[in-house]
């Protein structure tokens, strides 16, 4: 907008010069209805010129402060960029350690209970195995037979076993 405003001045004070003016026979004979009279200058043009290299000057500065504070909020976000990039593949670094590390112990767990598993089925097999050689095969034949009859009392309702009871 001060750009624009500069131009518009070296542009009006271009056509006040002498060498610029129009001197085409129509121009000089046609004269075209004015809305404003021209003004007389408030002051002449070596005034005019003074103020405006002072807000040249002035502009230049501002805009050379504003081109370094553009450039350090520039360095500033690459830096905050880059750091955020760091951590971020820092904490994605330790979530993948973490996540091989809780594999690790799942996949250990997993084995320690298909060891007990088998350890467990071997045991039954081994107590029904020396139940078989003491002759005792029936005698466990009868305690399947007595805890599924416990199981079945223990399914009646509350009535049924007060009645047994009594009886």
């Amino acid at each position: 907008l001060c750009l624009n405003r500069l131009k518009t001045l070296r542009i009006i004070s271009h056509f006040d010069s002498p060498i610029c003016s129009i001197s085409s026979p129509m121009a000089s004979s046609y004269s075209a209805p004015s809305l404003h009279a021209p003004a007389p200058p408030l002051f002449s043009k070596k005034e005019n010129i003074i103020p405006i290299n002072s807000k040249i000057v002035e502009l230049s500065e501002s805009r050379a402060e504003l081109v370094n504070r553009i450039q350090g909020l520039k360095q500033d976000l690459q830096n905050w960029r880059s750091k955020l990039d760091t951590q971020a593949k820092s904490y994605r670094d330790d979530l993948s350690e973490l996540k091989k590390s809780l594999n690790v112990e799942v996949d250990q767990l997993q084995s320690e209970f298909q060891e007990l598993r088998t350890t467990l089925q071997q045991q039954q097999e081994d107590v029904t195995a020396s139940l078989r050689n003491l002759g005792l095969q029936d005698v466990s034949g009868e305690i399947k037979k007595v805890e599924g009859t416990d199981e079945k009392v223990q399914d009646l309702p509350k009535e049924n076993s007060g009645k047994e009871t009594e009886q």
